[in-house]
């Protein structure tokens, strides 16, 4: 296996779009090669492999992380939708109809999180690439609209049964039904949100509540990247389709939070691996779109797309120039400002407990750091198409 640092470009030098594009096509091309596979040798199948290198048991998908594979499918379309190739529709298809095979009972799982992510998937394949998937989208939808549960203090719950009403469910939850036409549940959605998850000190947002334990403290006051990325992406969606103020406002103060708190030099700070490894990608896919959509022409308005701007090109630029390159192809690493570690097979890989996926212990071993570095290519492209 050949591996080497690449030649960097002198600090400072301006990235083209189509460098950004070449980027993501590398990204993508990473992917490709280490990572999808068939699904159990059946004809027409794929699926990412959760980890490289990977043991046998992740090589047959004894795991496969159901939520990865939804944002394999959002990456898909990012390269689709930046260079249509019918070889990247034809992705499409196969890994969306892997992940109906692999999930054996339907499109749906235990985890609205989960469905909500392979929702906006399918959506974006199904509006952009013309990819066929209305039963699917109707199953997740019923599914995350169904489960609001104000009379229990919700919001929508983690999962099926749980009294864990938290914002990567319901975030992404609103993103999903904002773009189904459910816009209603979509604003409110949002509305609780700000009410019940926002830090009154540092404007950020919270993992989750459990209002079942008042008044005892219900707040679980965790604060992932994540999170902040689809409150971003809900409030921006929300702005467009309905225009009331509030929503663009809380976009504003959420985005000077993110940029004073988790970024250093516009970069966003920290990462990790197992289900953590997507949460910076995350947050840069969302920032793309305040980028590009977020309505207004008030001076708060181009502040805030231009600071979401800076940051997605600045982490994108820092990922890049601490890639390793391993037989030409990069290797991204967990924590976008620091150089990336080869990974083995080591002594822990990535286990599946209490509804979480746990990091390898070289984080850059698991498939979700990699599709973080490849969705982070596809936001730059996307932010400098725009003319940053």
């Amino acid at each position: 296996m050949k591996m080497q640092w690449q030649d960097r470009p002198m600090r400072g030098a301006a990235v083209t779009t189509q460098e950004w594009s070449t980027r993501a096509d590398l990204a993508e091309a990473a992917i490709v090669t280490r990572n999808l596979r068939r699904l159990w040798g059946i004809p027409g199948t794929l699926l990412g492999v959760v980890a490289w290198p990977a043991v046998r048991r992740e090589r047959l998908f004894f795991r496969w992380d159901y939520w990865w594979q939804a944002h394999l499918i959002d990456c898909a379309v990012d390269a689709a939708d930046r260079e249509p190739t019918p070889l990247r529709r034809r992705r499409i298809v196969r890994i969306a109809r892997t992940h109906r095979i692999r999930n054996l009972r339907g499109w749906t799982n235990s985890y609205y999180d989960d469905m909500a992510w392979l929702g906006i998937s399918l959506e974006r394949a199904q509006r952009t690439q013309l990819i066929e998937h209305r039963s699917a989208i109707e199953a997740l939808e019923d599914s995350i609209f169904d489960s609001w549960a104000p009379e229990k203090g919700g919001g929508i719950p983690w999962c099926r049964g749980s009294d864990f009403y938290n914002t990567p469910a319901n975030g992404p939850g609103g993103i999903m039904l904002s773009r189904t036409g459910k816009v209603w549940r979509a604003e409110a959605m949002a509305d609780w949100i700000d009410d019940n998850l926002v830090d009154p000190t540092t404007h950020l947002i919270y993992d989750g509540t459990r209002p079942d334990r008042a008044p005892a403290d219900p707040l679980d006051r965790a604060i992932y990247t994540y999170c902040q990325g689809v409150v971003l992406g809900l409030e921006t969606e929300l702005a467009v389709r309905i225009g009331e103020p509030r929503h663009a406002e809380r976009v504003h103060r959420l985005m000077q939070a993110v940029a004073d708190q988790l970024t250093d030099k516009n970069v966003i700070v920290g990462g990790g691996g197992g289900d953590g490894g997507l949460f910076n990608g995350i947050l840069a896919r969302y920032l793309a779109l305040v980028a590009v959509m977020l309505p207004g022409n008030s001076p708060e308005d181009t502040e805030a797309r231009d600071l979401a701007a800076k940051i997605v090109l600045a982490s994108a630029a820092a990922a890049w120039d601490n890639r390793l390159e391993v037989e030409e192809q990069p290797l991204w690493g967990r924590d976008w400002s620091v150089p990336a570690v080869l990974p083995g097979y080591g002594n822990t890989l990535a286990v599946f407990t209490g509804g979480t996926v746990h990091s390898s212990d070289i984080p850059e071993r698991d498939y979700s750091v990699q599709l973080s570095g490849w969705m982070l290519m596809e936001a730059a492209y996307v932010v400098s198409a725009a003319g940053y």
